[in-house]
């Protein structure tokens, strides 16, 4: 069965204290994640199932406090691509890829939204913990060898993320599974938007905002491979399990990048806000 969700959040409950699925009305909460940040009231009608064929109930609970849309037994892995924006290529004064460039995080990277802090480790608090504004998609059933043109069978929707990087471990060799992999390292939110409530994914403006100062702005249309193309790349040869968590890379001005370099440091308030999708924000813990 197919889900009947558009606006899909997972959060734990006023009433109940138990975690739920629910289905947000985007009129009236546009931003599920900085209301909640606020303060705001948000209520949520119950989605029965799972996120992958979850029905809208009549049932209206009131949110406490928000989880990332997925739950680490439902991400067999989280999937990246690097270098994928035009503008942050020109950035970095290197040439565009011929094909997509993929690392991956384990699902023990997943994280949520606030109050879920990102943890840096001992060993990237080095002045060189940055951050990475980014479209995410989930994948919705498995398949293998995907032509582009049946690629979005395939998405069960969209959200913003935050791909949490350790530089100077990862400039240490070109695997960068490991700098890119620490716990809690992909924080995913606030909320799971269906594709037909979405639209064209490749039209949508994301920013990084760092202690209130808007650190990265671009757009999707700067993407150098479209979903579709990474959807069929990934796939060839290769099964990708639903649930697969599909990043998309990011655009200019990560910190490690601009001049005063910015870096991400103990109670830092770090926000990642896309288009139609909210604002996804976390507080930086040093472990």
């Amino acid at each position: 069965m197919a889900p009947t969700w558009t606006h899909l959040i997972r959060f734990v409950a006023e009433e109940d204290g138990l975690p739920h699925l629910g289905q947000v009305d985007a009129q009236e909460f546009p931003d599920v994640g900085l209301a909640i940040f606020q303060g705001q009231k948000i209520s949520a009608a119950i989605i029965d199932g799972t996120v992958f064929d979850g029905v809208v109930t009549d049932r209206i609970l009131n949110v406490a406090e928000l989880l990332p849309p997925l739950t680490s037994d439902e991400v067999p892995i989280i999937k990246c691509m690097g270098l994928n924006y035009r503008d942050h290529a020109r950035e970095a004064n290197m040439p565009i890829p011929d094909v997509p460039v993929l690392f991956i995080k384990p699902r023990t990277a997943l994280n949520g939204p606030s109050p879920a802090q990102i943890p840096i480790p001992r060993i990237s608090q080095d002045g060189t913990a940055d951050y990475e504004a980014e479209l995410s998609f989930v994948i919705s059933k498995t398949g293998r060898d995907i032509p582009e043109e049946e690629a979005s069978n395939y998405v069960l929707g969209y959200t913003a993320s935050n791909d949490v990087s350790a530089r100077a471990q990862q400039f240490k060799n070109s695997q960068w599974c490991f700098s890119k992999g620490f716990d809690n390292s992909c924080p995913l939110g606030p909320v799971l938007v269906s594709p037909n409530a979405l639209g064209d994914p490749h039209n949508l403006r994301i920013k990084a905002i760092y202690n209130g100062q808007t650190v990265q702005d671009s757009n999707t249309r700067e993407m150098i491979f479209t979903i579709p193309q990474i959807i069929s790349f990934l796939s060839s040869g290769t099964t990708l399990e639903r649930g697969t968590v599909i990043m998309t890379g990011t655009g200019p001005g990560i910190g490690a990048m601009r001049d005063p370099k910015v870096v991400l440091n103990n109670g830092d308030d770090i926000r990642v806000q896309i288009e139609k999708i909210g604002t996804l924000i976390n507080t930086v813990h040093y472990e």
